[in-house]
Formats: structure tokens, C-alpha cells, sequence
């Protein structure tokens, strides 16, 4: 039989009694390990302020309980959540019944719904054969045998709507979704996994995916990564968008030329979908900051740090997990972490890094401007900061963490420590490596910085290490997008403002505007530069960010310094600066 996604897809129309009391957000496909589990399935976000959320619970188990005995279920599994504003509900499903498993979950919530608010549901048989009408059109058995078989052997399998695939890279083999092979029809000799890590946090993912790319460069392989700009395998881009998502790991992974893969795991992918992998090498956390909460019921930073570590379900039995013990956040959800863990932190003094070496286990430190790794026997590696390009000579404090977590992961992945010194003193700052981030300019005899920080823990820590650089005059350029509160506007300004510029222009980018008005978000920003007693003279509006580049261009001078926060255009600002060099 032929699987027709798109007609299964659309099948169903299951009714949702609508309330302001009780609002189902939003059902989805799960495909891997995500924020409640590791499993596949469906899940269902639903927000109340009126009703007991225990209550919630309660009732969906019954009714969830009552569809699946009726579909003929019997190994799905649920899993629930409760958070300050709603719930989340989730049952596990086989991976080719997932759009069947959302029709299941949203069945089981009409019948939840109508119980709470006492209406009528529809007719429960009616129900239970359209189930079984979608489940019969999506099962696909030779895809669940192709699966079992290859877990058996250790190997990974992804899937999504189009294809199958098992192993990675160039140990890789892809079929269409209808077109599976029987077990016995595969090269299973050929098969197998690459060392692959992901990378997740609120600031420093795409630094640490480049360069820890960059060291596996230099131990001679074809290396990988996936990032919020692309996908690159080698020297090729693969795709460019936002492919911090499984579809970006699914891409590169199934790229037969592919030796080894850094993923960047953004928070959205991981709430929506779920991660694609079970056999990782490596993740690494690091740091966990408020950054886009609101979401899935991901309402406090606690919350998001709980999701975040959902990396660590995806690593296999001898996989490592690096984190920042100097991070609080990162700290808590480590401690209670099964994993097998390597701990990095600026202060040799931290009491993990002590705890690590008294137990002979894994961990790295800052001292005396040096990172020491500990091989859990002794002290294996040693790099002066002054010796990789990115720490500014050691100034900037977030990259020799980020240069620490490279290190750490690319022990994990079984990298030499000659290619970690070649990868870590030969990665630079500049945009052919690390497009975006501290990327430095001399212009005129001034140094202007162009970095993409967007949220207030990355703007900080570039506010804060440039404002120690010796300047004449300090130009700030600086816009946001659309999508961000009132108050979140004010606190990256007040966060950018301690790089104490004299002048600051600020911009709107069309791209971002994501429902605001031209110059809305530049007004609030204005405002908050004028509590801060800037001049209103010396805040100039653009209507673009290459317009306001420009502006600060033309006007620099010898010892002069500028932080450009480009979060549009930056192609066209790296342009005008190459021209003005």
C-alpha cells in the first residue's frame, strides 16, 4: 500500500470546544527526544487560568486511556507536565503513526474538553473509526521492522515525511518512504554512526559549532555543522536559513560525504519537534539565560534550562556531556544528570572542577591565563588564551568558555590534541570564520565591532568587554525585533548602554518589525537612551541597518571605537566596512 502523508495529514478535522476558560494552543508531531521525553509522539499545549490544573491531568489520563484501549494502543505511554499557566500532554507513538498519535491526543482532548466544560462530545464510536481509518492509512510495518533491527545493532535511524534513513554520513543509506527493503535486503556491514555532537545554550551555539568544525578541519575531516544560517559541509553550503532544527541534522546527516557533524540546537526545534538522534557522541550546554520565554509553557528560565537538556537524551551509553559549571542553571540540571559529564569553568576553584579531579573524572579550568583539560588522571592539555584569537588576549571572557566547551566536546568526539591547539589558535574573529560574532574592523584607525547579540546575557558580555577597550569616541548602533516586549526592548538598551557610547543610532529592520510600526522599537530604545543622559542630538534614526552604519562610518576617527549589534543586512555592513578599511 502507498502512504499518501499529504492526504493523512489532512484527514481528520477533529472539533475543539472553544473557551476562553480552557485554550488547547496547539498539537504536534514529536519525532525524538525533546523536553517531557525521549520518545516520538504527539503532544498538546493547553493553557487555563480557571481551571485546577491536577484536574486537568486527571481527566485527560481517563480519556486518553479510554482512546487508546480503543485504537488497539496498548504500548503508548503518556506523560504529562504541569506549569504555572496550562499543561502539556504527550503520548508515545511508533515513528510512522505520528500523524495518527496527534489525531489520537487531539480525540482524547475534545473528550477532555467537554467534560470540564460540560458539553456534549461527539460520538465516541464515530471517533474511534476515523482513528482507525487515518491508523491504517499511515502504518507502515516494513519501517518499524527496518527500525527495531537497526537499534538492535546500535545503529541510528531518522526518519521524516519523505524518507527512512540509517547510520550517518558516509555510513548513511536513505530510502523513500515507500520504498523500505526488507531487513534482509540491507548492507547492514556498511552502516554505521560518526561521531556527532549537538550544541545548545542561549549564547555562544554557532561560535562553539564553528569552532569545534574548525578543529575537526584541522585533524583532516570532512566535517559538518548546522547552525541559524546554515547548513555547511566542507566548503560547500548545503542550504542557507535557519537550520538549528532536525531538518537541517536530517540534511547533513544524510550527506554520504559527511565524517563528523556539530549540530546547533536551538530551543525552538527542540519544543517543536523534537530531536532526531539517539546515538550522539557529545552535547554541549553552554549557558542557560531568559531568552524567548512564553512559548510551549516555557514561561521561566528554569523551565528553558529543562529543555535545553534535552541534548543529554540523545547521547549513546559512552557519550559525554560538557557543561558550564560556572553557570547556574547549567549547574542544577547537570547535578541531577545521568550522563557521563565533563565540567569547564573559568575558576579552577570551582568546586566541580575540584570534585572532578578528586574522582578522577573529566573537566577543564581557566588559570593563569591558561585552560588545562584533565583527562581524569592528570592534566593532558594546556593552551594560553594569548594563543587563540578569539579571547581578545583574554578579554573576552564568553569566548574563553566558549573555547573551553570546543576542547571538551572535541575530546569527546576523539579529536587529537594537536589538531584542538591547531583549531583553537587558528580560528578567528573574523567573518570568513565566525560571521556575526565580535567580528573586528579597522577603519579610519578605529576599531568597530560587528556582533549579532539579541538577547540581554549576549549584549552584556560584549557591552562589557568593549567598554574596557581605550577610546576617543564610542558609536553604539542598535535596533530589535518586533517580536520582543516593551520591557525586554528596554533591558537589551540597558544592557548595550554599558558599552557607555556617546552616540547611539538606532535603526528598524523590516525583517523584524514581526508586528510593530516603523520606528516603534527604535522609539523605546530612544526613550531609555535619554534616561540614561544621552543627548537626544546624539540619537540618530535609520530606516535601515546599512543606512545607520553608514552614518557611523563617516564619522569615525583615529582611536575611535564602535559596536555594530547587525541583526539585518550584515552582508552589506561587512561591504561597506571591507570598502572603508
Amino acid at each position: 500500500m502507498t502512504i499518501n502523508i499529504e492526504e493523512i495529514e489532512d484527514y481528520l478535522d477533529i472539533r475543539i470546544p472553544r473557551s476562553d476558560k480552557l485554550v488547547l494552543e496547539s498539537s504536534r508531531r514529536v519525532t525524538g527526544p525533546g523536553l517531557l521525553w525521549e520518545k516520538p509522539g504527539a503532544i498538546l499545549d493547553v493553557f487555563t487560568d480557571h481551571f485546577d490544573k491536577e484536574q486537568i491531568v486527571t481527566v485527560w489520563l481517563q480519556e486518553i486511556q479510554k482512546v487508546l484501549d480503543a485504537v488497539g494502543w496498548k504500548s503508548s505511554q503518556t506523560r504529562t507536565r504541569i506549569f504555572d499557566t496550562g499543561v502539556n500532554l504527550a503520548i508515545s507513538a511508533s515513528i510512522d503513526l505520528l500523524y495518527s498519535a496527534v489525531f489520537v491526543v487531539e480525540t482524547s482532548w475534545q473528550l477532555t474538553a467537554c467534560k470540564l466544560l460540560d458539553e456534549k462530545p461527539d460520538n465516541f464510536e464515530v471517533l474511534i473509526n476515523d482513528l482507525k481509518k487515518v491508523i491504517s492509512m499511515e502504518q507502515n510495518p516494513p519501517v518499524i521492522a527496518l527500525q527495531k533491527e537497526a537499534e538492535s545493532r546500535g545503529i541510528d535511524v531518522l526518519w521524516d515525511d519523505d524518507y527512512v534513513s540509517l547510520g550517518h554520513g558516509m555510513g548513511s543509506q536513505k530510502w523513500g518512504i515507500n520504498e523500505i527493503p526488507s531487513v534482509d535486503a540491507v548492507d547492514w556491514q556498511s552502516l554505521h554512526n560518526l561521531p556527532v555532537a549537538l550544541i545548545t545554550g542561549t549564547n555562544g551555539k554557532s561560535t562553539s559549532v564553528r569552532l569545534s568544525t574548525a578543529i575537526a578541519e584541522a585533524e583532516g575531516k570532512i566535517a559538518g555543522s548546522t547552525s541559524t544560517d546554515f547548513v555547511k559541509l566542507g566548503k560547500d553550503i548545503l542550504d542557507y536559513g535557519d537550520y538549528s532544527g532536525p531538518g537541517g541534522a536530517r540534511m547533513l546527516l544524510r550527506d554520504k560525504r559527511l565524517e563528523i557533524a556539530f549540530l546547533e540546537v536551538a530551543r525552538g526545534g527542540i519544543l517543536r519537534r523534537g530531536l532526531p538522534l539517539r546515538q550522539a557522541s557529545g552535547a554541549l550546554v553552554t549557558n542557560v539565560a531568559a531568552d524567548h520565554l512564553g512559548e510551549y509553557g516555557i514561561n521561566t528560565v528554569e523551565h528553558l534550562a529543562d529543555a535545553k537538556f534535552a541534548v543529554a537524551r540523545t547521547l549513546s551509553k559512552d557519550g559525554i556531556l560538557v557543561l558550564n559549571a560556572d553557570d547556574p542553571f547549567v549547574l542544577t540540571n547537570g547535578l541531577k544528570s545521568p550522563n557521563n559529564i565533563c565540567w569547564f569553568s573559568l575558576d579552577q576553584n570551582n568546586d566541580q572542577i575540584i570534585k572532578a579531579k578528586q574522582d578522577g573524572n573529566l573537566c577543564c579550568w581557566f588559570e593563569d591565563r591558561e585552560i588545562h583539560y584533565f583527562d581524569g588522571k592528570a592534566v593532558s592539555l594546556i593552551v594560553p588564551v594569548d594563543d587563540i584569537p578569539i579571547t581578545m588576549g583574554g578579554a573576552a571572557r564568553f569566548n574563553i568558555q566558549n573555547a573551553m566547551g570546543a576542547l571538551c566536546l572535541s575530546k569527546a568526539m576523539g579529536l587529537s590534541d594537536a589538531a584542538i591547539i591547531k583549531g583553537l589558535t587558528t580560528f578567528t574573529s573574523t567573518p570568513d570564520d565566525n560571521p556575526g560574532r565580535c567580528n573586528e574592523f579597522m577603519v579610519k584607525g578605529a576599531r568597530v565591532f560587528v556582533d549579532f547579540a539579541h538577547n540581554p546575557h549576549s549584549i552584556n558580555a560584549i557591552a562589557d568587554m568593549l567598554d574596557h577597550l581605550p577610546s576617543r569616541k564610542k558609536y553604539l548602533l542598535i535596533g530589535q525585533a518586533g517580536d520582543r516586549s516593551d520591557q525586554d526592548i528596554r533591558d537589551l538598551t540597558k544592557g548595550a548602554l554599558q558599552f557607555n557610547p556617546d552616540v547611539v543610532v538606532t535603526m528598524d529592520m523590516e525583517e523584524y518589525l514581526r508586528g510593530r510600526e516603523w520606528g516603534e522599537a527604535a522609539a523605546i530604545i530612544k526613550e531609555e537612551c535619554l534616561n540614561h543622559g544621552i543627548k537626544e542630538s546624539n540619537i540618530p534614526h535609520f530606516r535601515t541597518p546599512p543606512e545607520g552604519a553608514k552614518y557611523i562610518i563617516d564619522r569615525l576617527e583615529e582611536g575611535d571605537v564602535a559596536l555594530l549589534l547587525a541583526l539585518a543586512e550584515r552582508g552589506k555592513i561587512f561591504a561597506m566596512l571591507n570598502a572603508a578599511s
